[in-house]
């Protein structure tokens, strides 16, 4: 690789949190116009890896170098706090230091580029979960950048936004480079992969599209461990000969130091293997035992040309029944969501108890801590029943000592899995349940949603996701 194509690169970077280390020695590069995947583990710092490219983070030892005539520009996975009560030109004006003249018409292109249709003077808080992720991208472009940074670029976009972003990623000739656990979106545009191995602190960068590095990574693995299975019994045999040798002579006695010291030198040898990614165990939740009708849903207000209008039905919930809801991203599914959780156009049983999923944790207190998180919602306060369930989906008592802020947003997903095993709820309500969760957890989470027992709501764009669950009723908010 020719160094004047290096746009980034990190030499021996080290970084912690605390005395939480992310990155430790870590090397890497990225090639100028190069369409790069960043893999790993939830928590392992793929977001802050992207930090340190933005220069908010600064390592704690090594050096990264970035091309200084390059601009950087990022989507995030979500919109900042802050901003969410801006105009849509308020938001993209903030992008700017100084004052862009010319700025009516780059909103324009770049709402354009990202197939994204709402007037400028909208408020962003009003725009639904996939018109978000629409805006954060052309956030980022409007800014001409030279390296491109997606965080989490699919989540809540439906189908079609998904078809557009591999489009624009395919033919975009500047340098890209994702975070995403959408491996089928990631293969589609995909060159090369760093991969961030939680367990070793280390990025290993491989060539390739990405169902060809994850191949790549499970080849190694198994070289890894057939290297260490044949110096392992290397060892042993020579273990034995050693206690046979004993201290009969001067000689045996010399020869039996050897062979200790060859067997020191071979552990040295041998290569600390590569752990995959660890998959969350089967769990349950718990449905609350709600006798007959649980819930009526009487009206829905839904999002046309974007005005609202309310629209009767009539749908009886019971206990076992699971709803889809189904309809384009901007129709209004997220907030129909949380109209029910206000009690909004429907009737809930009294006493029922509701989990919520939401697609951007609002039903979590950031400032306050994961333990704190569980605790609020168990019927009854059981810290060994808590500890335990926090366990099953790898949050560390450590971790929650820790601020819910802290934790990245799959650890944020796997808190509210949490959440519901202790809650027992009668009624969950999903918004997007497979945003930010590692591929790997999703089989298990969706077997343990299809085995709840109470009433279900959900909104999913991930049609793989819902082909593990069995829905029996419908609301499809294009067509009522």
């Amino acid at each position: 690789m020719e160094q004047k194509d290096v746009v980034i690169r990190f030499d021996n970077v080290s970084f912690s949190y605390g005395d939480k280390v992310i990155l430790k020695d870590s090397s890497f590069s990225v090639r100028k116009n190069s369409k790069i995947t960043i893999m790993g583990q939830n928590g392992a710092g793929k977001s802050t890896i992207f930090k340190m490219i933005m220069g908010t983070l600064k390592p704690d030892k090594g050096n990264i170098f970035i091309n200084q005539n390059l601009k950087i520009g990022i989507a995030e996975q979500m919109v900042p706090r802050h901003k969410l009560d801006l105009t849509i030109k308020q938001y993209f004006e903030s992008a700017f230091d100084n004052t862009n003249f010319n700025i009516d018409k780059k909103i324009h292109e770049v709402l354009e580029a990202v197939h994204l249709e709402v007037p400028v003077t909208k408020l962003v808080k009003d725009l639904s979960g996939g018109q978000k992720s629409r805006l954060l991208l052309a956030y980022a472009l409007i800014q001409n950048p030279d390296i491109l940074l997606l965080d989490e670029p699919t989540n809540n976009l439906d189908i079609v936004g998904i078809s557009h972003l591999i489009l624009f990623l395919m033919e975009y000739t500047k340098t890209v480079i994702v975070i995403s656990h959408d491996a089928d979106f990631l293969n589609s545009f995909t060159d090369g992969v760093l991969n961030l191995d939680v367990h070793t602190k280390k990025v290993d960068q491989f060539v390739g599209n990405y169902y060809d590095v994850v191949q790549q990574i499970a080849a190694e693995i198994e070289r890894q461990r057939l290297l260490n299975a044949r110096i392992e019994k290397s060892i042993k045999d020579r273990f034995e000969k050693v206690n046979k040798l004993g201290g009969k002579s001067v000689a045996m006695r010399k020869l039996a130091n050897k062979v200790r010291t060859d067997i020191e030198e071979d552990r040295e040898k041998m290569v600390d293997v590569r752990k995959e990614d660890k998959t969350i165990p089967s769990f349950e939740i718990p449905a609350q035992h709600c006798p007959g009708e649980v819930m009526t849903i009487n009206a829905v207000e839904v999002l046309k040309d974007g005005k609202p209008i309310t629209k009767q039905v009539d749908y009886h919930l019971f206990r076992g029944d699971r709803l889809i809801i189904k309809g384009p991203n901007g129709i209004g599914k997220s907030t129909l969501l949380k109209s029910f959780l206000d009690k909004k156009g429907v009737k809930i049983a009294d006493g029922v108890r509701i989990g919520y999923y939401s697609q951007d944790f609002s039903e979590l207190d950031f400032n306050d801590t994961a333990f704190n998180a569980l605790l609020a919602v168990m019927p009854e306060m059981d810290k060994s029943k808590m500890y335990a369930a926090a366990g099953r989906f790898m949050l560390s008592g450590e971790m929650l000592e820790n601020k819910v802020e802290s934790l990245s947003d799959g650890q944020k997903g796997l808190l509210c899995y949490a959440r519901f095993m202790l809650q027992e709820p009668g009624i969950l309500i999903m918004d997007e349940p497979s945003n930010h969760i590692n591929f790997r957890h999703l089989p298990v989470i969706a077997k343990a949603i299809d085995q709840y027992k109470g009433v279900l709501i959900i909104v999913s764009h991930n049609e793989e996701f819902v082909s593990q669950i069995k829905i029996n009723q419908e609301l499809d908010l294009e067509s009522i």
